[in-house]
């Protein structure tokens, strides 16, 4: 059984965590969120980081000097008091901004600004906090999981923001322990949020292919092996500083996330397992500038020769890109919502493409209760590629995995634990051939025929009854069943909102979905 990262959940919260966590509350009271702590959390670490290993060995310390210039780094900030160490922090900030945005430290420090309010709290959590701990001595699972702890409590706070998801690390690491990352993948996320898939398909090669690794090999998977795209900057600096706590990327090298928008142009490199959890959400649109000099809203359809759909859809345009990315004989996992399932128009289109181009041969339903946002009923969707001969559909079988009829989560009464994917994870056989399946109650398995036969090539496959349907006793408490009447409620205002935008009708406001 894998290890699995703490949650806010747990009862054992490691001490770095609770330090953290501690703080965290502290600046909370004087009007910082989670988010924007773990955000200036992020700039000290690294300069603390930086000026621990410039009392390394000599080379280091060279290579060190070059990132975080005398009189920009951890020394000088520790010196500066009151008014002049606000000021003189606000001087660091805008000076390693400036570095190249394609390295590590450019894509952490790009943008970054001064979020503290006041130069008291800032001593303290400079001295009290961040000075107090030798954060390269420390051992990777202890810094990693104290963060990761804080990320889950930053998107506990904000919920939703741009379309995206906080990906449950017990779904990350079923995921990761389905498809089993290999020492020579080439692995990518072209929407990587805080980097939580990326990291774990590392720490799963690390754990399984120890002994077969060099100290090099294990450098190259750091080096350019895993990398992943992210839309937003804060987000992306996030997944730096986090990948780089559990040991991967160097701090002195190219950024292992480029922070730009997947979807724009056609992948430049390929990858033997892209693992995603595209943002869901309405379709992507821009507001540019006509000749008249108002404003006009324009729809975005990529001008991308490889996308062989042109859709506003932002699902289908991510699962288009994910195709791309694939090597041939490579493999994918996607988290996507239920109306890629479902949906008519460019949605069947993508079904019949993945069907017949690709061997989609697994389907994750996934319960809801899981997201951070509510309304979200999503599935994991596991295909590979492979080259298509004598215009045979690349898929025979369609294995559909259950883990949503009668079952109930809840982000803080039942969190989704690793415990609940064992029988997923163990009906999947890694590693082994799928004609080795067998099906149970939660497992069936559908001939390619039998997906054609459906209407519009729906694979929004159900089998069985929800057993609290008809036994009163065994009924869900009013407040579940509340829960789930407001999460049906907005995954159908965000479906009708898609339709509105298909149509070219302005969306429902936020707002109004929210009432």
């Amino acid at each position: 059984m894998r290890r699995t990262l703490p949650t806010l959940a747990d009862k054992k919260v490691n001490p770095l965590a609770a330090k953290l966590l501690e703080y965290c509350n502290l600046l909370r009271d004087n009007g910082l969120s989670t988010a924007e702590f773990v955000e200036q959390l992020t700039y000290l670490v690294f300069l603390k980081m930086a000026d621990e290993t410039a009392a390394g060995p000599r080379s280091e310390t060279k290579e060190r000097a070059a990132l975080v210039p005398v009189g920009y780094d951890w020394h000088s900030l520790m010196e500066k008091t009151g008014s002049d160490l606000g000021d003189h922090y606000r001087v660091i900030l805008a000076e390693l901004a400036k570095k190249d945005p394609d390295t590590t430290v450019g894509t952490l420090f790009t943008g970054s600004q001064n979020r503290i309010p006041n130069d008291n709290l800032l001593r303290k959590l400079i001295v009290d906090l961040i000075d107090a701990v030798d954060w390269n001595k420390l051992a990777f699972d202890l810094t990693a999981d104290a963060f990761e702890v804080l990320l889950a409590r930053s998107a506990e706070d904000t919920k939703t923001g741009a379309g995206q998801y906080f990906t449950p690390r017990p779904l990350v690491n079923a995921i990761i322990d389905a498809v089993q990352p290999r020492p020579t993948d080439t692995i990518t996320d072209p929407a990587c949020g805080t980097g939580g898939f990326l990291i774990a398909a590392f720490r799963y090669i690390i754990e399984h292919h120890t002994e077969e690794l060099s100290r090099d090999e294990i450098r190259a998977l750091g080096s350019g092996r895993i990398w992943g795209q992210e839309l937003v900057p804060n987000t992306a600096r996030l997944a730096v500083m986090n990948m780089m706590l559990h040991g991967l990327g160097s701090a002195a090298g190219q950024s292992l996330v480029e922070t730009e928008d997947a979807l724009l142009t056609q992948p430049s490199r390929h990858a033997s397992l892209v693992l995603a959890h595209p943002p869901f959400g309405k379709k992507a649109a821009i507001t540019a500038v006509g000749r008249n000099g108002l404003a006009e809203k324009e729809v975005v359809h990529y001008p991308r020769n490889d996308f062989l759909i042109t859709t506003t859809n932002k699902q289908v345009n991510f699962l288009q890109h994910i195709m791309s990315l694939m090597e041939m004989n490579g493999r994918a996992a996607a988290v996507v919502p239920d109306n890629v399932l479902f949906e008519t128009g460019t949605c069947s289109m993508l079904r019949r493409r993945l069907l017949d181009h690709y061997d989609l041969h697994t389907i994750l339903r996934l319960p809801t209760g899981i997201f951070y946002a509510g309304g979200i009923k999503a599935n994991v969707l596991f295909f590979d590629k492979k080259t298509r001969v004598g215009g045979k559909p690349n898929t025979s079988k369609l294995w559909v995995y259950d883990l949503r009829t009668g079952l109930e989560f809840s982000l803080k009464q039942k969190p989704l634990q690793q415990a609940d994917l064992i029988d997923f994870v163990e009906a999947y056989l890694p590693g082994k051939s799928q004609t080795e399946r067998v099906e149970t109650e939660r497992f069936r398995c559908f001939s390619y025929d039998e997906l054609t036969a459906r209407d519009h090539l729906n694979l929004d496959i159900t089998w069985a009854e929800d057993p609290t349907l008809d036994d009163t006793h065994s009924a869900p408490p009013p407040e579940v069943i509340a829960r789930e009447i407001v999460e049906n409620l907005e995954a159908a205002l965000n479906q009708f909102a898609a339709v509105a935008d298909e149509l070219g009708s302005d969306p429902l406001p936020q707002s109004d979905m929210q009432q």
